[in-house]
């Protein structure tokens, strides 16, 4: 075997093992453009199992302004505008970056919208949520962080009356109307809790258990 189809042999190798691979991410992932996949659902009940249970702390000081949230990205574009375009489709923005047209379809109750007026971008695990469980006693930097994190299943384009009825509700009280995004959702919930080391209730912890081991 030459050097030289012997090079030609195993560039097709590592590139034929990179498509098995990216396909092997999407398994059981939403068709529409997404977040970053959560942990798988044996991962998530690990992660559960890690995380602290404890009774939900006040919400004394809490205010959305203490979490600096829709900053600037890159350009002209902020936090907002780039989970728009990520989760959309055929999505067209103007010299500011704002969303002018495309098609969004949000995965927590299968609405398709076609004005960005329509979709709100959701934080997974609310910011109000995450004031009670542990982030009220991290600096101002770092609710920025969580309130703008591109890099976890933390943020998501939804439909934006689905997203005000859920308000800052954890599992026990709120999922997605959309029952087969129940297993998606825990997922994403217990995948953030877990890197910023959240806390949960104790229903809290019972309602993900329980979706989970139905996944």
């Amino acid at each position: 075997m030459s050097a030289v189809y012997a090079r030609r042999r195993l560039a097709t190798l590592t590139a034929l093992t990179a498509l098995a691979s990216g396909a092997a991410l999407l398994t059981g992932a939403p068709a529409q453009a997404a977040p970053p996949a959560p942990v798988s659902a044996a991962t998530a009940r690990t992660y559960l199992g890690q995380l602290t249970v404890k009774a939900e702390g006040s919400s004394d000081g809490y205010s959305r302004e203490k979490f600096p949230h829709w900053s600037t990205q890159s350009g002209a574009c902020n936090t907002r505008e780039v989970v728009l375009k990520r989760d959309g489709t055929n999505v067209q923005q103007d010299s500011s970056c704002a969303a002018t047209s495309g098609t969004w379809k949000s995965p927590y109750d299968g609405g398709t919208w076609t004005a960005a007026a329509d979709v709100d971008i959701d934080h997974v695990v609310p910011l109000s949520e995450a004031w009670k469980s542990g982030a009220s006693g991290w600096t101002t930097a770092q609710r920025e962080g969580f309130a703008n994190d591109l890099t976890r299943p933390q943020l998501i384009a939804v439909t934006d009356n689905v997203n005000q009825s859920k308000g800052d509700q954890d599992p026990a009280e709120w999922m997605p109307p959309t029952a087969s995004y129940h297993c998606y959702y825990a997922r994403m919930w217990v995948d953030v809790k877990h890197y910023y080391k959240l806390t949960v209730n104790a229903e809290e912890k019972t309602k993900l258990s329980s979706v989970l081991n139905g996944c």
